[in-house]
């Protein structure tokens, strides 16, 4: 029988050959090829807490809506816990910009409360069982297949929903008629900690 423990052991993030593939589809998405991913990836762009740089990560879409009328929505798991890079930086600067495909949307973050990733996590795993046991495990949630364990192991994961306003479609930095595009999030501060436009 599985151990159901809910305490995570986290993994240790990526280095070194680990971490240059894990990379490689942020640069996919730079050139163009985010809909190869279809709905299941999107990129992040975070700006970094201490640098004031722009960081960038692609992260697996748990959820997507975008039934309401000029909103869009994206929820999002931190794997490697709440002491992520891109998690913690978007804890200090919520608002920012994630390419999903070839489009780009300002979003805003908001952090759920544990109860709402356990029914989050419940439906992934009612979609996704087998994926939904492999990321268990490589996040050190040991989970029985049934449906409380994966509850349990959603409390312990910390999820995001990013929400949009379909309304802002342009690209980061670019200006309202579409030209001018820049490789940096339309919020916080840039590379030169000057804020954004």
């Amino acid at each position: 029988m599985a151990r159901t423990d809910p305490t995570p052991h986290r993994p240790r993030p990526p280095a070194g050959l680990r971490r240059t593939a894990a990379r490689l589809p942020i640069l996919l998405f730079r050139g163009g090829l985010g809909p190869l991913f279809g709905k299941r990836l999107l990129l992040l762009h975070h700006t970094g807490r201490i640098s004031g740089r722009d960081r960038r990560v692609v992260l697996e879409v748990v959820s997507y809506d975008s039934a309401e009328p000029g909103e869009s929505t994206w929820t999002i798991a931190s794997g490697f816990g709440p002491e992520a890079d891109w998690y913690r930086n978007l804890r200090q600067q919520p608002k920012t910009v994630v390419q999903f495909g070839n489009r780009h949307h300002a979003v805003t973050a908001h952090f759920l409360p544990a109860e709402e990733g356990a029914g989050i996590m419940a439906e992934y795993a009612r979609r996704h069982p087998g994926t939904a046991r492999r990321l268990c495990a490589f996040m050190g949630l040991a989970v029985d297949g049934g449906e409380e364990s994966f509850r349990a192991a959603g409390r312990a994961i910390p999820f995001v929903r990013l929400v949009a306003a379909d309304g802002d479609r342009r690209a980061p930095g670019s200006v309202a008629g579409g030209r001018g595009r820049q490789d940096r999030p339309p919020y916080g501060p840039t590379k030169r900690g000057r804020a954004g436009s």
